[in-house]
């Protein structure tokens, strides 16, 4: 069995220092990494990175995250990558990591990933240049995500998660207003994910939205919205080996524990 705890959209700065460290130093007793899917910084400063690398540096499990929107919007994603990175974290951005779990190889493939709607409703390219470039940007991250699937898969991993912050369907935005759907994931997402395989999906970014949802190709999918999932982080089981079966998602490390 594969614990994965993930949490996004964390949002942390200089005063909030130490909320989530108390919560996230229990990891080791409840999950085997812990997924972080974007927007873990307001407003994608360094200093404001350095908070967030403090808060997971040396916790016993692997961390392995993607940058949200708010994390570019200094546009400085570099230094925050780098920042990360030096705290220990593994940074993905169209390409994938094998974590071992007790002998047993699972692999995260990674993408920030883009807006554009969603099947039937989303945006094509045409017309201006700028709104070729957008769709055109939102295949490039699906692009990077189908082919770091297909890499896991070529090296033999017995579980794969796809890790975003913008979400790869409708089912999880379930409660934000309609009109900015398309500002909130791509059906791009799906397809990589449905043509290459995973095991699970996980994603940010919609913080009114739900947690449970699913790719057409029957693919689970999990919005780990902080705002969303309503605590530090929520813990997924995968029984390896199993076509991906999801034993349940549980919470654990309840925000209010982690404030104190």
């Amino acid at each position: 069995m594969i614990r994965i705890a993930a949490v996004g959209d964390i949002h942390m700065g200089p005063d909030s220092r130490g909320v989530l460290r108390p919560a996230f130093e229990s990891l080791p007793e409840c999950a085997d990494l812990l997924l972080l899917a974007g927007d873990l910084t307001r407003h994608g400063t360094p200093e404001e990175a350095r908070v967030v690398a403090d808060e997971v540096a040396g916790l016993g499990v692997p961390v392995i995250a993607v940058l949200g929107n708010h994390d570019h919007h200094d546009e400085r994603p570099e230094e925050v990558t780098a920042l990360l990175r030096d705290a220990g974290v593994t940074v993905l951005e169209g390409a994938g990591t094998v974590v071992d779990v007790d002998g047993t190889s699972v692999g995260v493939a990674g993408t920030k990933g883009f807006g554009g709607g969603f099947a039937g409703r989303s945006g094509g390219e045409f017309g201006e240049p700028v709104m070729k470039e957008f769709v055109r940007y939102s295949r490039r991250c699906a692009d990077g995500l189908r082919a770091s699937l297909e890499e896991l898969e070529g090296r033999g991993c017995a579980v794969r998660v796809a890790l975003t912050h913008f979400s790869p369907v409708p089912d999880t935005l379930a409660g934000e207003p309609l009109e900015i759907y398309p500002f909130l994931g791509s059906y791009l997402l799906a397809e990589a994910v449905d043509e290459a395989g995973a095991d699970l999906a996980v994603h940010g970014h919609a913080h009114a939205g739900t947690e449970h949802g699913m790719t057409s190709g029957g693919v689970r999918v999990r919005n780990v919205a902080q705002p969303v999932i309503r605590r530090a982080f929520a813990v997924y089981h995968l029984r390896a080996g199993a076509a991906g079966e999801e034993e349940h998602g549980s919470g654990a490390g309840a925000l209010a524990e982690a404030s104190r």
